[in-house]
């Protein structure tokens, strides 16, 4: 297989033309347009000849926006929700943001080639690539060779995970804790919303407006929600890091 010679993003350096973007992204060079001058991602890096540059930024914003209106959010609520995040948010934390965005969204897979999947990482795919992805539950292989099915919410950050030093068995014991407390946090918070819109425990099926009314809740809250938990895992990790490193550091001087 020829290795592709798309420019690589991974450095942070703004290295993509807007079709090398578009390409990455799975979108359309006219999108990606129509995003900049609603001032939904930030303008390119000026090269030579006038050429305007995009980086990992870009690519991960650029997600984020298609999954927020993937779930049906319109462009003026959109708007909302990119003004409310942080400002120096980094294209990993876009990206975190994008995959708990999507874990609302019911699941759903796409039929996609190996073609296709090297288009969107922007570089050529190794077996070993092919079996992370899988791994992480984000691919799964079909009975067509170089077919498979994809999650779309995840891909992008699935690929961006492929240049992290960790192996595959270490991602599925990441992937099972994740999914732990990921649950107990959807058991905690639907048990909140019901209480909140139904009251105490009811016999019967509930009734049409009270479903409208978990459903219409359930909605509002989910930015609020995604942004909540992206704060709280970082704040915490960061902590932990400090801990974990601050150890180290204090056991190498005796």
């Amino acid at each position: 297989m020829t290795q592709q010679t798309t420019p690589d993003v991974g450095s942070g350096e703004p290295s993509l033309t807007v079709d090398e973007l578009a390409a990455r992204a799975g979108v359309t060079v006219r999108t990606v347009r129509f995003y900049s001058t609603r001032g939904l991602l930030p303008p390119p890096a000026i090269g030579p000849r006038r050429v305007g540059r995009y980086g990992p930024e870009h690519l991960s914003r650029l997600a984020l926006i298609e999954e927020l209106q993937h779930q049906g959010m319109t462009l003026a609520a959109i708007e909302r929700y990119l003004e409310q995040l942080p400002p120096d948010l980094s294209p990993h934390d876009l990206a975190i943001h994008r995959a708990l965005v999507a874990s609302w969204v019911p699941d759903s897979a796409e039929r996609t080639t190996r073609e296709q999947l090297e288009r969107r990482a922007g570089r050529a795919l190794t077996e070993e690539d092919l079996d992370r992805l899988t791994a992480m539950s984000i691919l799964v292989r079909t009975e067509e060779t170089d077919v498979f099915q994809a999650d779309p919410g995840l891909l992008h950050l699935g690929v961006q995970l492929l240049d992290v030093p960790i192996s595959p068995e270490a991602i599925l014991t990441a992937r099972a804790v994740m999914v732990e407390h990921t649950r107990s946090a959807a058991r905690e918070l639907s048990h909140l919303f019901r209480q909140e819109v139904w009251g105490p425990a009811q016999d019967g099926a509930p009734d049409p407006e009270r479903v409208a009314r978990t459903k219409s809740l359930s909605a509002h809250m989910q930015p609020l929600v995604v942004q909540a938990l992206v704060t709280a895992f970082q704040r915490s990790m960061k902590e932990e890091l400090r801990g974990w490193l601050g150890a180290e550091g204090a056991e190498r001087k005796h």
